[in-house]
């Protein structure tokens, strides 16, 4: 926006900053407490609960790949939906909430931040 003292990055780097901080503090934790550095979860022998990291990683990179030519409306209802499903969230309620949920975001971005976000397929139906 016109005549902000900072740009676009500055959202971003505070949350990386904050973001940093906590990782630091819980190196410091885990050092002080002479644990184990690396152990596995409890929650790792739950099938579901590896089905939802592997759809939310999967989502993520599909995402990335395919939103510039297929738009933000698809891939956000593709992605959200899937990841509803494998939340165990039923068809309708997963449809309805990644229709609802997308255009929310996509309007939270492009009107509100003004940031546009791609159109892909649906962009001669733009407005």
């Amino acid at each position: 926006m016109p005549g902000q003292k900072f740009g676009p990055a500055w959202f971003p780097g505070l949350i990386a900053a904050g973001l940093a901080l906590c990782g630091a503090l819980l190196v410091y934790s885990g050092l002080r407490a002479r644990s184990l550095w690396i152990t596995t979860p409890e929650w790792i022998a739950s099938r579901r609960a590896r089905i939802g990291v592997g759809a939310f990683i999967g989502g993520l990179i599909l995402y990335i790949l395919v939103v510039d030519a297929l738009g933000f409306y698809l891939t956000g209802v593709l992605v959200l939906g899937v990841w509803l499903r494998s939340l165990g969230a039923s068809w309708r309620v997963s449809a309805i909430v990644a229709v609802v949920g997308t255009v929310v975001i996509h309007f939270a971005f492009y009107k509100g931040l003004r940031i546009p976000l791609p159109w892909g397929v649906l962009e001669r139906f733009a407005f």
